[in-house]
């Protein structure tokens, strides 16, 4: 048994240790029996240490509630470290990889094995796309009683999820999680900004990357439990004030850090790491495996392995999985839809489909090496909602039928995770936001580049009300 270590007070800066040898990060559905005993019993210890050392299992959680809905009402622990929320912006990746990295590192030390690795849920592979075997045993430290009763295995996670939206049969299920993978990681993240997320800056407009809110967000919401007045928010993995106090919020993680080093072996000349200051000096505040408080930069973790793990390579079905056209031409008109033009804006989404017709930028039928040098974006402005509901929309290009994400006019979503920021206590928070889709690859493979404009279809998938401030179409580099 690991002893406890009080708290440290005072911060250091945190430098890499030299790496003699990489832990290997494993699919959770294909470790063996012995690295869950130990997996288990690490987390078990983790649970047992008493509540005031900061590597305790509840303590670790509640850095990620701090991180992510906001350090108001700790000011004399961590929280007084803490000046943002990590959310919606660049800083996603660079502070989750840090997180998880400390997790795994305080779980190989409090049962002694330095190479201990933290698995990975693949949940972007078939032989993954369900909620691991480890994590639901009753009477494992790696099981949660708030999690989701129908979701339970062989049920088919749903990347594309939203509250009480039915299942589909596997192999549909199965292609609509390619293509929100395909979206995500190859046609509409061939930047780095639409794949990592806005910069984050003092007077920006924060807009999430494409992995944050899709498949990201909507893992979140498809674990955590059904709303009910115990769990109002869909606790544990449906809120970030929770998240972390479930185990397979880490394997969770894993995957989505995973897909930050695959992202960057893509194909396409500008699938790099942000190289501007701002982002690379960032710093978090986290405690280590000592307890000792560390303050980490992004620019030291862009390198797995500089941080001493890698992932084991498995198969990527998505990587081919181009969207298949729902039609070549501009569908019929839905009757259904109701139409707005972009004059209109704001406008608002409950409950109904809405159609505007946006006119594209001046410089179309552009060459291979236009494209690659500048990606068309739509860009949905100034979102507005309620940050603790569950809160979703799609969005489609030239098809107002919204075929799902398999199909090539899916453009994206926009999914939220409740999370309140803590301003004014328990009550509701507005959050504004922006969302960015690279649609330029989009747009070839429905036969609408030459087009003068493109109608685009906003679907939401509650009743929960969402304003939006404007559309645009422009090119970014």
């Amino acid at each position: 048994m690991a002893s406890s270590k009080a708290p440290s007070t005072m911060v250091i800066d945190y430098v890499p240790p030299p790496v003699t040898s990489l832990r290997v990060r494993q699919p959770a559905h294909k470790v063996s029996s012995e690295y869950i005993a130990k997996y288990n019993k690490a987390t078990e210890i983790m649970r047992n240490l008493p509540p005031s050392d900061p590597r305790n299992f509840m303590q670790q959680a509640n850095i990620h509630a701090l991180y992510c809905d906001g350090p108001d009402g700790d000011k004399d622990g961590l929280g007084k470290y803490i000046q943002f929320v990590v959310h919606n912006s660049w800083l996603f990746f660079p502070f989750h990889r840090w997180y998880v990295y400390f997790y795994e590192k305080i779980l190989g030390n409090l049962i002694g094995d330095p190479n201990f690795a933290l698995p990975f849920w693949n949940w972007d592979h078939p032989d993954g796309m369900q909620i691991p075997d480890m994590y639901t045993d009753k009477l494992s430290a790696l099981y949660d009683l708030n999690r989701s009763t129908v979701h339970q295995p062989p049920t088919t996670v749903d990347l594309d999820y939203h509250n009480g939206k039915a299942p589909k049969p596997r192999k549909d299920q199965v292609d609509d999680n390619y293509g929100v993978m395909y979206n995500n990681m190859v046609s509409g993240a061939k930047l780095p900004l639409l794949f990592f997320g806005s910069p984050y800056r003092e007077g920006s407009k924060t807009s999430p990357g494409s992995i944050e809110k899709h498949p990201h967000n909507c893992v979140h919401n498809w674990t955590g439990h059904e709303i009910t007045p115990q769990t109002p928010c869909g606790e544990d993995m449906g809120v970030f004030k929770s998240a972390g106090r479930d185990p397979i919020f880490f394997a969770h993680h894993a995957n989505v850090d995973r897909m930050w080093s695959i992202w960057k072996t893509l194909d396409g000349p500008k699938r790099k790491d942000i190289t501007e200051p701002d982002f690379l000096d960032a710093s978090f505040v986290l405690y280590d495996e000592h307890a000792q408080l560390v303050r980490v930069k992004i620019r030291d973790c862009l390198n797995t392995e500089v941080l001493g793990y890698v992932y084991e390579k498995v198969e990527l079905p998505w990587l081919k999985e181009r969207g298949t056209p729902h039609t070549r031409l501009a569908v019929p008109r839905n009757p259904n839809v109701r139409k707005a033009e972009l004059t209109d804006f704001p406008i608002t989404l409950e409950g109904s489909e809405v159609t505007i017709v946006v006119p594209r930028p001046a410089k179309k039928a552009r060459s291979k090496e236009e494209k690659e040098e500048e990606e068309e974006v739509l860009v949905v402005e100034d979102i507005s909602f309620d940050g603790i509901l569950r809160v979703k929309f799609d969005v489609y290009v030239n098809d107002e039928y919204a075929p799902g994400p398999a199909n090539a006019e899916f453009a994206g979503c926009f999914a939220n995770v409740p999370h309140k920021h803590k301003h004014g206590g328990d009550h509701h928070h507005i959050h504004k936001v922006s969302l960015n889709l690279g649609i330029t690859d989009l747009l070839d493979e429905i036969g609408a580049d030459n087009d003068d404009s493109v109608f685009v279809t906003f679907v939401p998938n509650n009743s929960y009300p969402v304003t939006i401030g404007g559309i645009k179409l422009e090119l970014l580099s």
